[in-house]
């Protein structure tokens, strides 16, 4: 009788199970490296979110005549960390800008931004 573990299945079982562990140790990694970029993007994308909404708000303000501190707090209040904050005035609208950096790696750094423009309430008839 022959012994069932050294056949030539046998021994093709032993060389595959190295190749296993090659695509797995090359799998993994990637997976990971991909997982880690879609957390990111969506990082960045509620930052931008963020952006546009905290312009908005500051928009608002500006439009209702409050003062520019409170307009700055107000987008602030709304905006990612380390957001900049720009009031401007052209005639009867108010124009917020607000720019940030996208949370993650120094390497990955994006510029995000969002822009909103009301008309000053104290103009309208």
């Amino acid at each position: 009788m022959t012994d069932a573990r050294s056949g030539p299945r046998a021994a093709r079982a032993r060389r595959d199970a190295g190749v296993v562990t090659a695509e797995a140790a090359v799998a993994v990694p990637a997976l990971v490296f991909l997982a880690l970029g879609l957390v990111w993007a969506l990082m960045a994308a509620a930052a931008q979110i963020q952006c546009v909404d905290a312009a908005r708000a500051g928009a608002r303000a500006a439009a209702r005549g409050e003062s520019a501190a409170d307009v700055r707090g107000a987008a602030l209040a709304a905006a990612p960390r380390r957001a900049d904050v720009a009031v401007a005035r052209d005639g009867d609208l108010v124009r917020v800008r607000v720019r940030a950096a996208a949370p993650g790696p120094g390497s990955l750094s994006l510029d995000l931004g969002g822009e909103a423009v009301a008309l000053a309430e104290e103009t309208v008839r």
